[in-house]
């Protein structure tokens, strides 16, 4: 099960942070995706254990995934939002390992998703 949580409207510039709590998804690889309307789902960021980070070029040196094992929650702080960043923004979790940033559809756990706007 994945819960998001910390979406929200900002102003172009601003902050945000997203919050996904998991459960019973031990060792995944956990990521951050995103669906604007009319556009397919994209991912963002994904991370597996504690070392394995992989950002999209469009999330790169804004964005940062993080995890919090104590917690079992994954992170998702965006800096610098621009309006283009406006979407849904889901959190899902993968069995097994990531290479690079899957497509969407190899991801079989998701949760309801948080919308992200930024005017």
């Amino acid at each position: 099960q994945l819960v998001e949580s910390g979406g929200g409207s900002v102003q172009a510039g601003g902050s945000l942070r997203l919050s996904c709590v998991v459960s019973g998804c031990h060792g995944c690889c956990m990521g951050w995706f995103r669906q604007a309307p009319g556009k397919q789902r994209e991912g963002v960021a994904v991370t597996v254990g504690a070392n394995y980070i992989e950002y999209a070029d469009a999330a790169q040196g804004r964005f940062t995934i993080s995890r919090d094992n104590a917690k079992n929650t994954v992170y998702l702080q965006m800096n610098n939002l621009k309006p283009e960043d406006t979407a849904m923004y889901y959190c899902a979790a993968k069995r097994g390992l990531c290479r690079g940033i899957p497509r969407w559809y190899a991801f079989g756990y998701w949760g309801q998703g948080t919308q992200v706007t930024v005017s």
